[in-house]
C-alpha cells in the first residue's frame, strides 16, 4: 500500500523550476503530482503528449490555453480536463503563492476513446 499527502513539501515562493513528483508509474500509466509557482509555458511552446492526460487543479489557481481554442481556460481549485492524446495546449500563468497543485495521469488512450489515433 502507498499513501502519501499532496500538500506535503511544497516550496514557498516564486521558484526557478515547477516541481514534478511521480506518485506511481508502471506500463500505460503516470500519475503525478506538479507544483507551479508562477512557471507558464514558454512563449510559442506547446504541450502534444502520446498519451491522454487528465489534469486536476488541487490548490492554487491557473490558466490553461487549448491549441484552436480563443481564450484562456481558468482553472480553480476542483477544476479538471481530459485532454486527449496529442490534444496542443500550453500553461499561461499560474498563481506563486499559495502554489499552484496539479494532480496529473498520463495514460494510454484506449482502442476507440477520444485520443485514439489508429
Amino acid at each position: 500500500m502507498l499513501s502519501g499527502a499532496l500538500n506535503a513539501g511544497l516550496p514557498t515562493g516564486l521558484q526557478a523550476e515547477e516541481l514534478f513528483d511521480a506518485i506511481v508509474e508502471s506500463p500505460g500509466v503516470r500519475i503525478e503530482r506538479i507544483v507551479s509557482t508562477g512557471q507558464a509555458t514558454p512563449d510559442g511552446d506547446w504541450y502534444d503528449q502520446s498519451r491522454d492526460e487528465f489534469v486536476l487543479l488541487v490548490s492554487g489557481a491557473a490558466r490553461l490555453r487549448i491549441d484552436g481554442e480563443s481564450r484562456d481556460r481558468d482553472l480553480e481549485p476542483g477544476d479538471w480536463l481530459l485532454l486527449p492524446a496529442h490534444c496542443r495546449h500550453r500553461v499561461t500563468w499560474t498563481q506563486v503563492a499559495p502554489p499552484t497543485i496539479w494532480l496529473v495521469v498520463h495514460f494510454d488512450a484506449a482502442p476507440g476513446g477520444p485520443g485514439d489515433k489508429e
